[in-house]
């Protein structure tokens, strides 16, 4: 079982307040900007992440020990361009965010993942488990 998915011996309730994290500035997104749904797959975990309105070069993962980090920023268009521009309301967010997630029961090199429609779609496939050693020992 991967416990980061499902967390390692904590509780269901402590696995998105132990792993979301927030760029303290003030342009960070909340846990909301980033819905993700992990199921398991048999022989690996497949993440899907919501993450529309980013460009794929915008969003960047990486492993970090035992941690896959996802993280994105999403630059403002150059409001200098036209200094005219007046919002009556404006509703749509530009910042960053970044969310961590334990991998320590994951093949951490043979992950892959793929950008399509806002989907962030990444295949975590499992560790194998470690073949029992036998051995004969010698009586003296």
């Amino acid at each position: 079982m991967m416990y980061g998915m499902a967390p390692f011996g904590r509780n269901a309730f402590d696995l998105f307040n132990l792993w979301n994290e927030f760029d303290r500035n003030t342009d960070s997104m909340p846990v909301n900007a980033c819905r993700t749904d992990i199921r398991d797959a048999g022989d690996k975990y497949v993440m899907e992440s919501e993450l529309p309105g980013f460009a794929k070069e915008d969003i960047n993962l990486a492993i970090n020990g035992e941690l896959l980090v996802i993280s994105a920023v999403r630059a403002s268009e150059n409001e200098e361009k036209d200094s005219d521009t007046k919002y009556i309301r404006r509703e749509r967010k530009f910042g960053s965010y970044k969310r961590s997630f334990d991998i320590s029961d994951v093949d951490a090199e043979a992950i892959s993942a793929e950008y399509k429609n806002g989907i962030l779609t990444i295949e975590l496939p499992k560790k194998k488990p470690a073949e029992p050693v036998s051995r004969t020992l010698e009586i003296k």
